[in-house]
């Protein structure tokens, strides 16, 4: 059964960080969340004064951010003396667990910063589990054609292209998270299977595609959830589209945020503010 567009969240232009412009779509508030995903954030500018500030240092508890760099250069450094740099097509996987104090700084002054960030829900046995991250060179990333033109790059999870198993680096995670970034010339079709538990979203970020069996228009800059069933079908409307597909198994667990700080309670959210007052968040 082909999923169709449900819901279409729409990109809001806002700020994070010490004042980066950003596009958010997933996590505007705690109702556009989609299980496991709790945020998307798009992040995109030619201009340094939208990104140069960066995002100082700060904390995280309760979750995973994906930050997925198209162009730019950015420099992550944690508590634990860690330094990854990502640059065109990296990718970095990072677990927050019990808890990570990190900043994430552009190292450019001028020129396109481009990319995204996605936060990940851990289960609540996994909330407290040691921090840790890994960073993905685009050229660990792998990708493939798509039969009917375009290709595909794999993050996480898998895909069956040509009869090909496509493995990207990241697997094994609880919620099975699917992570692909797809490229299509216009009225080029994509067509994959999708486990039948996923919750599914698309996040277009060039072009316009058309969505099922009803060709629901889905335009750049907007996340589209899909409805249940077995397998996704989008048709690209424009020259050079590109979107994101991200799927992941539901946790079905109480979901209770503050900031950078995600877990199941109000008590444990209050003892991550005290953990962290105290300096003992990430010990």
């Amino acid at each position: 059964m082909q999923r169709q567009l449900q819901q279409i969240l729409q990109g809001r232009e806002t700020s994070d960080g010490a004042g980066v412009r950003i596009k958010r779509s997933l996590g505007q508030h705690q109702h556009a969340r989609f299980d496991p995903f709790l945020m998307l954030d798009e992040f995109g500018s030619n201009s340094a004064d939208d990104y140069i500030a960066g995002f100082p240092s700060h904390p995280h508890r309760g979750f995973e951010t994906v930050t997925y760099m198209l162009e730019g250069h950015m420099l992550h450094e944690d508590h634990m003396g860690n330094k990854g740099h990502l640059r065109n097509g990296d990718v970095q996987w990072m677990t927050a667990g019990r808890g990570i104090i990190h900043s994430e700084m552009p190292q450019q002054e001028h020129g396109m910063m481009r990319g995204f960030q996605l936060w990940l829900n851990l289960p609540a046995a996994e909330k407290m589990k040691p921090a840790h991250y890994r960073d993905i060179p685009a050229a660990d990333i792998p990708q493939a054609d798509l039969p009917g033109g375009g290709r595909i790059k794999v993050i996480a999870n898998t895909a069956v292209i040509n009869d090909k198993i496509v493995s990207g680096p990241i697997q094994g995670l609880t919620t099975e998270a699917i992570y692909w970034d797809v490229h299509l010339p216009q009225h080029a079709g994509f067509n994959h299977a999708i486990p039948s538990d996923h919750n599914t979203f698309v996040y277009v970020y060039e072009g316009d595609v058309a969505i099922g069996e009803d060709k629901r228009k889905l335009t750049q800059g907007n996340a589209g959830l899909l409805s249940k069933g077995d397998e996704i079908n989008l048709v690209a409307l424009s020259e050079d589209t590109r979107f994101l597909v991200i799927s992941g198994k539901p946790i079905k667990e109480p979901i209770v945020q503050y900031g950078p700080f995600v877990m199941n309670t109000t008590d444990e959210i209050e003892q991550a503010i005290l953990d962290y007052r105290a300096g003992t968040l990430a010990s």
